[in-house]
């Protein structure tokens, strides 16, 4: 067993190697404070056959009990994984992939499971750590080792691997990963940084990235491993040649601004060439195909760098830093909440918002300390968007990595929950693709938050910078097509405000990056999502002033939170009732605070009123208008307010003798009623009879004036006297129980 380690921020962060996993190729487990991950690398032994790609796979396995966690729901295995966990997988494949040799076709995969999070230091970051060094001790002909940290900012200063609680107060959530070359993969999430603010912390990153990296040379250097030679395929001479013949005719069916005319003539040439190289060469042909193929390619990305190099222009003829046609569109959709299409050039975006009430947000069941959200951004890539034809299925990773981008563009200008009590569900819908459909996605979403009236702090775009270069001369491209990102060096993603920046994306393909490179991609960057805001409120200006009529109203309150169980209610009965007759949603947080989703503001007005009332106090003297629900021998059950309900007994119910309830009231009849008492169990007492008029004298029933009763016949039986005595009412004489004059007693028959 093998173990180096390293203090950062006044924390060890080890890898061991040689105790866990040892029947994979290379397997490490790196721990920082108490986040332990295990990753463990294994390669095929034999290349995979007929493929023209490296088949590589990682795969990020977040798992429960690493956080002491019990899965929610039904099915408490662990499933699909989280969009987290797909995150960090992409996370690490970026800047690991182009570290292979090209013809290189041997599977490898990559598993990184998290034994231990601690809720303080994030493991993302430490699995890219671990992957690399995992691959690096192994026999896998890896070109690394690869270092990744994170940056944050607060209070104007950087901090390395900030923790999950220091993120809560940063300006800046950035991660970058390298070689000893430089920076080859960058992703972030900003407040509106400034360009230049931007550049310093990734340059405080790299030296990090340099720590990492020795700590990975210590480790091979115990180890010392053998790696798998891989031997580059022999060119025949006459192929190439034969090749390189057509690379004229090759460069001249780049050049074209439609992409479909332009891929289709290309399509069409390659046909023509592997056609005459079979004539030419009837026998190496049928061997050297995929060989053929290949060095078609090569002279096809060689074309594009000479026209783009050499011939200062680009294949649909705009200069490197022009922009495409813009063109943005709000209102598309009649009954949506809010809608934008933006396209640009042949990528096209079609953005839907919908609002809905704070329980509508996303539950999040992962190691993670974060366990809801209620802004979210989901991006959708349909065949038809590039022409082609293929099965529907769930999204992919690719899907997953850029509706997150968009998402975290536009964070940090939705408005927060005080000034904007409602959850954001916008959905991106990649109608036609030529390069740069996440930007395009996120310049759609502004539009349909503004069409939806959602006040945003600024409106945000975002634009896609390029690189084409050779061993002395780089170009930068902004607002890069499908062929410049594929034959490119970088994807270098930027989305932002006027202020500043909100999110980057970048993958470098070849070396890093000077800071004089970095700093001019940054400023290309912001003219263009500059030109393209301004576009923006050409079509609309500022946020609709109303929400959308189709949109729910939310109308928040407070109440105490011993009250929260009587809006519960027994089981819910209370909520459900209100929800159900007024077709309202309503979500209480544990502080008190109510929020009420409604059709629209009189409803929502109405259930706030309904919730005061079951809130309010029953206070003993006090005087309510109820509705009968219940009718009891002894008495009427009365709602005076909703879920809160008294008993007027028998007696309450009116000045004169009352013989059955059902003569005075009925249940759904309406009330005035005082509350005698409230007892501690909760208990309420009613009365009607206090609040109706006294009787007038010699009024009907009055106690003064009762009618005479008719005679009994002699030797009538009277039945029983209650248990107890009981009190039959006073005599006509105004005697009393008795009556007689002799003590009051009366002989009784008997039988």
């Amino acid at each position: 067993m093998h173990t180096v380690q390293r203090t950062l921020n006044d924390k060890v962060l080890s890898i061991e190697t040689g105790r866990m996993a040892k029947q994979a190729d290379g397997a490490v487990v790196v721990r920082y404070g108490d986040t332990v991950v295990l990753a463990a690398a294994t390669m095929s032994n034999s290349p995979r056959v007929g493929v023209d790609f490296f088949p590589l796979t990682v795969d990020f396995e977040e798992r429960m009990y690493a956080a002491g966690k019990i899965p929610g729901g039904f099915i408490k295995r662990e499933g699909r994984p989280s969009e987290r966990a797909i995150l960090s997988a992409r996370m690490t494949d970026r800047p690991i992939r182009p570290l292979f040799p090209k013809y290189f076709r041997n599977d490898v995969q990559i598993i990184i499971t998290v034994l231990s999070a601690d809720q303080e230091n994030q493991p993302d970051i430490l699995g890219t750590i671990a992957a690399s060094a995992a691959l690096s001790i192994s026999r896998v002909p890896f070109q690394g080792p690869v270092g990744a940290v994170r940056v944050g900012r607060v209070n104007g200063e950087f901090i390395l691997n900030p923790t999950f609680a220091q993120m809560l107060e940063t300006e800046l959530d950035l991660v970058v990963a390298g070689t000893r070359e430089g920076v080859i993969m960058m992703e972030a999430g900003a407040q509106q940084v400034p360009e230049d603010v931007m550049i310093d912390a990734i340059e405080f990153g790299e030296a990090g990235i340099l720590q990492m990296i020795e700590l990975q040379d210590e480790l091979v250097a115990l180890i010392n491993p053998v790696k798998v030679v891989v031997t580059e395929p022999v060119q025949d001479a006459d192929f190439v040649a034969a090749v390189d013949e057509y690379a004229a005719r090759i460069r001249e069916t780049l050049v074209n601004p439609s992409k479909q005319a332009r891929e289709s003539a290309t399509s069409d040439l390659i046909k023509e060439i592997e056609a005459e190289l079979a004539s030419r060469f009837p026998e190496k042909f049928a061997l050297m195909a995929a060989q053929a193929r290949s060095l078609i390619e090569g002279v096809l990305k060689k074309a594009l760098r000479t026209v783009i190099l050499d011939e200062g222009r680009r294949p649909d003829g705009r200069k490197p830093d022009e922009l495409r046609q813009i063109t943005p569109e709000v209102s598309i959709l009649p009954r949506v909440h809010g809608s934008g299409l933006f396209t640009r050039g042949q990528t096209q975006a079609l953005t839907i918002l919908t609002l809905g009430g704070m329980g509508e947000g996303q539950t999040l069941d992962t190691i993670s300390p974060e366990d809801n959200k209620r802004y979210m951004h989901f991006y959708n890539f349909p065949p038809y968007s590039v022409g082609e034809t293929r099965p529907m299925r769930s999204p992919g990773r690719r899907e997953i990595g850029h509706g997150a981008l968009a998402e975290r563009a536009l964070l940090p200008v939705i408005p927060d929950v005080d000034s904007f009590p409602y959850t954001l569900r916008l959905v991106s819908e990649v109608l036609e693709s030529n390069g740069s459909s996440s930007m395009a996605s996120t310049c759609g979403s502004t539009l349909a938050l503004m069409d939806a009236g959602v006040p945003i702090k600024a409106p945000v775009a975002g634009i896609a910078i390029g690189m084409v270069s050779d061993e002395t001369r780089s170009v930068l491209l902004t607002d890069i097509q499908g062929v410049e990102d594929g034959s490119g060096d970088m994807d270098f993603k930027v989305t932002g405000t006027t202020t500043g920046i909100t999110a980057i994306q970048m993958d470098v393909k070849r070396g890093g990056l000077s800071r004089a490179l970095l700093a001019e991609a940054f400023e290309l960057a912001r003219k263009a999502r500059v030109t393209i805001i301004e576009k923006i409120l050409e079509i609309i200006p500022a946020p609709r002033a109303d929400l959308s009529p189709n949109a729910p109203r939310v109308v928040v309150m407070e109440i105490h939170p011993d009250k929260i169980g009587d809006v519960i209610g027994p089981g819910g009965k209370v909520i459900k009732k209100i929800q159900n007759d007024l077709g309202v949603k309503i979500d209480i947080e544990q502080t008190g605070r109510v929020f009420i989703a409604a059709p629209d503001g009189e409803t929502g007005q109405l259930a706030r009123r309904i919730i005061e009332d079951i809130t309010r106090d029953i206070v003993e003297g006090e005087v309510y208008v109820g509705k009968v629900i219940d009718i009891k021998p002894v008495g009427a059950i009365v709602e005076i307010a909703p879920g809160r309900d008294g008993m007027i007994h028998i007696s309450q119910l009116a000045h004169e003798r009352v013989a059955r309830v059902e003569d005075v009231v009925s249940i759904g009849d309406e009330v005035v009623v005082k509350v005698i008492e409230k007892d501690p169990s909760g208990k309420i007492r009613l009365t009607r009879k206090a609040m109706l008029p006294p009787p007038e004298p010699g009024e009907m029933g009055s106690e003064d004036n009762r009618p005479p009763r008719p005679p009994r016949p002699e030797g009538e039986f009277r039945g029983p006297r209650p248990e107890g005595g009981g009190d039959r009412g006073p005599r006509r004489d105004g005697g009393g129980s008795g009556g007689s004059s002799d003590g009051g007693h009366r002989p009784r028959r008997r039988f």
